[in-house]
């Protein structure tokens, strides 16, 4: 009797672990346009001279190209500064299971603009322009499966970071207070890698910030950087938190189940140890004889 409990408790409990849908979290995706500057040429030169004992004879040849100039081009990349605490919000907050994605994949190195302008120079050809992967294209790396094993995909765009550097003179005194922030804004989608339907979408802000006050002794302060970001990283986390788990249920209403009761939203303070994830309890199991 009790090797028959102990097998279907086995049991229900694997087979929840199982049917627990699997996530997979994006680093922020970005890019960047970038200009250089480049150079190209090429010179070639021939003489000749033949003299005798009534006559010099001399000839000469040269050719040469430069081309220079400035082009851009548009960086595709991934920053992942700010998603492992997403990651650990939704390991906190929900029963999913998290799965690894595999970083972004920008394609074969592709020759530089003077390296191209040289080829042309020399053979004459102008090289056929190569389509590199977008970083923003999620249907196609779903399909390229750089999400292997995962039902969903928390997809994150970056749309804005910036550090803002703020004085203020304290009145009545001297002295001046340094403000150093830190804000970041990121659009946000969860895909069915299956169906590629979209079961959420919102825009996610977080903040940071260092505040230190500076004497009319000229005092030099510089701010905590690292702390800034962590702060940011943790305030954006909880948002993304929040406002995932308004939207989960909404557009397939058993994934509000993966919901851990009384969840804490709210980003930990510095120095926090994150608690210990709760044991869900195995349902109750009668064996009928």
């Amino acid at each position: 009797m009790k090797r028959i409990l102990y097998s279907a408790a086995l049991a229900l409990a694997c087979g929840s672990a199982l049917a627990q849908p699997r996530i997979a979290v994006t680093d922020l995706a970005y890019t960047q346009e970038v200009a250089e500057y480049f150079e190209a040429g090429t010179h070639q030169q021939r003489s000749t001279l033949n003299a005798n004992a009534t006559s010099v004879a001399a000839t000469g040849q040269s050719s040469g190209a430069y081309v220079a100039g400035r082009y851009s081009y548009v960086q595709q990349r991934e920053l992942g500064s700010f998603s492992n605490d997403i990651r650990s919000a939704l390991l906190r907050g929900t029963t999913f299971r998290l799965v690894q994605a595999k970083a972004f994949d920008a394609g074969e190195p592709q020759p530089t603009k003077a390296e191209q302008v040289l080829n042309q120079l020399q053979t004459g050809q102008m090289a056929k322009p190569v389509r590199q992967p977008q970083v923003h294209d999620i249907v196609a790396r779903i399909r390229k499966g750089e999400f292997a094993g995962a039902d969903y995909v928390l997809f994150g765009t970056l749309t804005s970071l910036q550090f803002r550097d703020s004085l203020s003179p304290i009145q009545g005194t001297s002295n001046a207070s340094h403000v150093f922030t830190l804000d970041v804004v990121a659009d946000f989608s969860l895909i069915h890698t299956r169906t590629q339907e979209i079961k959420a979408s919102f825009s996610a802000q977080g903040a940071g910030s260092d505040t230190k006050l500076l004497s009319s002794r000229g005092d030099i302060l510089p701010p905590n950087r690292g702390q800034v970001i962590r702060d940011a990283s943790r305030s954006l986390a909880g948002n993304v938190f929040s406002q995932f788990s308004e939207q989960i249920g909404l557009a397939e209403p058993g994934l509000s189940r993966q919901l851990r009761p009384g969840a804490d939203l709210q980003p930990l303070p510095p120095g926090t140890v994150p608690p210990a994830v709760p044991v869900r309890n195995s349902e109750p199991v009668t064996v009928l004889r």
